[in-house]
């Protein structure tokens, strides 16, 4: 039906306020399960290092009375060490920042600082899993922390004609041809990592390798049951028990999905010669200048604890 004549619609009318939620919705992933998952120390000097120790094999162990004793060889620790990376985020907003009234916030200086300290944590859990060798920083070069794949060299899975690591940081592994993860594939590398003497409790993974591990023989009476009380059908993996340990999984968006790690978290850790700080720049006209940064690196307690599985397809 045809607007009577000369009635005045919203269509006509001048003024009319903007119709702006005051809210701001972001789902940008922000967790970070590996590296809240380990320690942090303190490091001193750009590079950062740590020993090792192991000890000398089994063997028959048997003497006569009273017989003369020769001392056994000490063996002396092994030292290793990473480099210190620094990550750096920035943002410069102009003065008026503070006077305007916006919706879903206040100072956008503020809120560029919360977002950029998001950032650089999943840069950092992204920099966990690399395949990357440390490299020392000079005056023209930045300095980069070792990731995971740069350690493993004990307890790792590689496809066709690829091969580990030195296990020191200082070299990376050689990438083989993709295959699918499989349940063998998976317990073989527990009971590396058990032959070698490590307890590893959390598997870090990619959820594309999570709908592999769903599928495990011994997953089928638990993944999908249905809780009659609550009405809700249960899909998921807390634990996973095998004769070599049970271990919890993880998933990360930031692991990379053709890698699978297998950690006894207690083994890694952070090492932090600047913790993530945010400190003002030189003002050097009508606008404000912060910057955050933070320089830590990857500690290798001992790499013999976990394993790597690595090349999935």
């Amino acid at each position: 039906m045809a607007q009577p004549l000369n009635t005045f619609s919203s269509n006509d009318m001048v003024g009319i306020r903007e119709d702006l939620s005051d809210m701001i919705y972001d789902i940008s992933p922000t967790a970070t399960p590996l590296l809240s998952a380990l320690d942090k120390v303190k490091a001193t000097d750009t590079t950062h290092s740590w020993q090792t120790d192991a000890l000398r094999s089994s063997a028959a162990n048997a003497h006569i009375e009273g017989s003369d004793i020769t001392a056994n060889a000490v063996t002396a620790t092994v030292k290793l060490n990473n480099e210190i990376q620094i990550m750096v985020e920035s943002v410069r907003v102009t003065d008026l920042d503070k006077r305007l009234k916006k919706a879903g916030r206040g100072a956008d200086l503020a809120r560029a600082i919360k977002r950029n300290v998001k950032v650089m944590k999943l840069d950092a859990e992204r920099n966990l899993y690399l395949n990357q060798a440390k490299v020392a920083g000079t005056d023209s070069v930045a300095g980069l922390s070792a990731g995971l794949q740069a350690w493993m060299a004990t307890n790792t899975s590689h496809g066709t004609s690829g091969s580990a690591s030195a296990g020191t940081g200082a070299d990376t592994r050689t990438e083989g041809t993709d295959r699918p993860l499989t349940q063998t594939i998976f317990e073989t590398e527990m009971q590396s990592c058990w032959n070698a003497g490590g307890e590893p409790s959390t598997v870090f993974l990619h959820g594309d390798q999570m709908n592999v591990v769903l599928g495990f023989t011994g997953f089928g009476n638990q993944r999908a049951t249905i809780d009659a009380v609550k009405g809700k059908i249960i899909n998921a993996v807390e634990l996973f028990q095998t004769q070599w340990g049970t271990v919890s999984f993880k998933m990360s968006r930031e692991c990379p999905s053709t890698e699978l790690f297998i950690l006894e978290t207690g083994r890694w850790a952070v090492a932090e010669l600047q913790g993530m700080r945010n400190f003002a720049l030189a003002k050097t006209g009508m606008s404000e200048a912060r910057a955050m940064d933070w320089a830590w690196t990857l500690e290798a307690r001992n790499e013999k604890a976990s394993g790597m599985i690595a090349d999935l397809s």
